[in-house]
């Protein structure tokens, strides 16, 4: 067993876990979508992308792709519920908190991806 792969397979998994997490629920509904939730998705995204930099590989590049889109995403939900809330002053409304579960639902989308080619490179590396 290799440490280094495990903590990086860690990583990306737990991504993907917390990320949909704060996905699943109601899509307008702001007390099935936790505010803490989504901050640690944004935090172990990000640190899947700091762990992603150093690859050189095809397969790497693709990985590190994918996590900058689920950051992306994610930073921009995190803008939105911030927006909301401190600037405009309207509150979580239906259509914000639509707004922000869907830009995470496409982060999401991301994070499979990254875990689908993490699975793939796994599998070509045992041959």
């Amino acid at each position: 067993m290799n440490l280094e792969k495990t903590v990086f397979a860690f990583v990306i998994v737990l991504a993907l876990t917390i990320n949909y997490g704060f996905y699943l629920g109601e899509l307008d509904n702001p007390t099935h979508h936790n505010v803490y939730e989504l901050f640690a998705a944004l935090v172990v995204s990000l640190i899947a992308t700091v762990m992603k930099l150093g690859e050189r590989t095809q397969i790497g590049a693709l990985l590190l792709a994918t996590s900058l889109v689920a950051d992306v995403q994610l930073i921009l939900a995190a803008i939105v519920w911030g927006w909301a809330l401190h600037v405009t002053g309207q509150g979580m409304t239906p259509h914000v908190m639509s707004t922000i579960v869907s830009l995470s639902g496409g982060a999401l989308l991301a994070n499979i991806i990254s875990v689908v080619l993490l699975v793939v490179e796994t599998s070509l590396g045992r041959r």
